[in-house]
């Protein structure tokens, strides 16, 4: 019976030579290996060593705050390729994260790939086989004839290309193969087999294992606790320690950025919802709210971040808990999502599955329909979220919106109609603009084209994009408001404050009433 090494975080560090290629599998501070990756960073600052790492996370490493995940290994010299779904982002300025420093300065090359894309790349490798064909991302930053998915301008077009097969045109993106895998979970046995109960996710810790294994590279986990050999339910399992060369111990390590452990989340316990308290009353919630009246009883139904996140906030206050089955990338089906630093995990949730098998019902088009945000929209209706040059720490990239929004059938997008110093005030069931924002956000050319609104009218997609003061759809001919809210004046405050041309319904209503008052709305949902 071959037995793991258990060694030190510093250690572990130890064993990265200069110019590997390491794979770290985390969410942003959600399973993240942190131990070892501020052990990288901390003996190349003693040593300078190891140099010119080329890093690959296939969802994101690292939190808001900078002081996490990839944030370790972004120093000058260490690191010199990140290829990641995500990139941590600040609140702020004065917290922008040393990544984002990085990339704005050319000192690193950076790419910025859908994270299921991403994880099909790297079983791809594992099998030994060439990469990826996939129309996951044409006509999108992704695609070579726009950015190719580069994040600046020392970063060279080397990784995806446009191809002709059997007819067609896809993205073909060539196989990852790692020399390093980072992975965690909660016990390790003395074989190395790793279970992930205490985990409010998988993630991809076996595709990254495998893929690392099956280029003899090195396996590296980090786990709380250690327990005898044989001592772990076969079934409990997630990666084999095959697969696993050495153990490091984080007895501390955290579920989240902000939660040290929480049962609810890797389904150990199921949380009491009454524990829930209802949103404040808002613009927030508006918006959230009629984002949940397009939804339909017993659909499965993507969520991303932002304000779409707190649509099962809305359904639970409506007594409509459990109407929908809520699918996250991170590997959740059902149960309640959480939003803030825990996003990406749900309490009660029916199933845990890893990302790679999320993100292959996602590219199918399996699910009925997507909430997701938007910070720009331009005249065909493409929808940018994942860079915006002037606040570039404040966005974190593409991650799975991508994967998701390719073949969805049904797309709601939320966000706030213009921003800088926007007002609000809802008096009396209407809606009152206090102050105008500075920023257009429906604009002639997005910055990023992070969904394709030309795509989505070949591929027949329904578009609606939620603001708190008009409601959209992507119609063959382009935008069409159809509805306005109550207390808004369509040319002054809508159209005027738009840099692009939006039709007006001949069908325009006003946007449901009990949108803008404070108590529930008794909603139901159809079939």
């Amino acid at each position: 019976m071959s037995r793991v090494k258990i060694i030190t975080a510093e250690q572990a560090a130890a064993l990265i030579p200069d110019g590997a290629t390491v794979c770290v599998s985390s969410s942003s501070g959600l399973n993240c290996p942190d131990a070892i990756l501020k052990a990288i960073g901390a003996r190349f600052a003693q040593t300078s060593a190891p140099k010119n790492l080329t890093t690959i996370h296939p969802i994101a490493s690292g939190d808001m705050y900078g002081i996490a995940g990839i944030d370790h290994l972004a120093q000058k010299g260490l690191l010199k390729r990140a290829i990641a779904g995500s990139y941590p982002s600040g609140p702020s300025s004065m917290l922008s994260p040393k990544i984002w420093q990085m990339i704005d300065a050319n000192q690193v090359q950076a790419y910025n790939f859908p994270s299921g894309t991403l994880f099909h790349v790297l079983r791809e490798g594992a099998a030994k086989r060439p990469g990826v064909l996939t129309k996951v991302g044409l006509d999108t930053f992704i695609d070579p004839r726009r950015q190719g998915g580069r994040m600046n301008d020392c970063t060279p077009p080397d990784i995806v290309r446009v191809v002709e097969f059997d007819g067609d045109e896809w993205l073909y993106f060539k196989s990852l193969l790692p020399d390093v895998a980072i992975i965690r979970g909660t016990t390790a046995d003395e074989s190395g087999n790793i279970s992930m109960e205490h985990e409010g996710a998988f993630l991809g810790a076996y595709d990254v294992a495998l893929a690392a294994r099956n280029n003899r590279g090195v396996v590296i986990a980090q786990v709380k606790r250690v327990t005898t050999a044989g001592a772990l339910h076969p079934q409990s399992v997630r990666v084999p320690g095959i697969l696993v060369d050495y153990v490091v111990v984080a007895p501390e390590q955290w579920q989240t950025t902000q939660t040290p452990y929480d049962p609810a989340i890797s389904g150990e316990t199921r949380r009491p919802l009454g524990e829930f308290k209802s949103l404040p009353f808002n613009t927030d919630k508006v918006i959230a709210r009629r984002a949940a009246l397009t939804l339909r009883q017993d659909e499965a139904v993507n969520l991303g971040f932002g304000i779409s996140a707190l649509v099962p906030e809305i359904l639970l206050e409506e007594g409509l808990h459990g109407a929908v089955t809520w699918v996250i990338e991170q590997g959740a089906v059902g149960g309640l999502p959480l939003t803030g630093f825990p996003f990406g995990c749900a309490v009660n949730a029916q199933a845990i599955v890893s990302s790679p098998d999320q993100f292959t019902y996602f590219h199918g088009g399996g699910f009925d329909r997507a909430l997701l945000s938007f910070m720009q929209v331009d005249a065909d209706g493409s929808v940018n979220v994942s860079r915006l040059a002037a606040r570039p720490h404040v966005t974190a990239g593409v991650g799975g919106f991508i994967d998701i929004t390719a073949h969805a059938r049904r797309i709601v997008f939320s966000g706030y109609f213009t921003a800088g110093g926007l007002e609000l005030a809802i008096d009396d069931g209407k809606l009152r603009i206090v102050k105008e924002g500075t920023a257009r956000k429906f604009t002639r050319a997005v910055e990023h084209v992070t969904f394709s609104g030309r795509r989505a009218r070949v591929n027949q997609q329904d578009v609606t994009y939620v603001t708190e003061r008009c409601v959209i759809k992507l119609e063959p001919t382009g935008l069409a408001v159809i509805e306005v809210a109550p207390g808004v004046e369509l040319q002054r405050d809508v159209l005027a404050q738009a840099d692009i041309e939006l039709r007006v319904s001949p069908n325009l209503k006003t946007m449901d009433a009990r949108l803008f008052k404070p108590e529930p709305m008794e909603l139901t949902l159809d079939r």
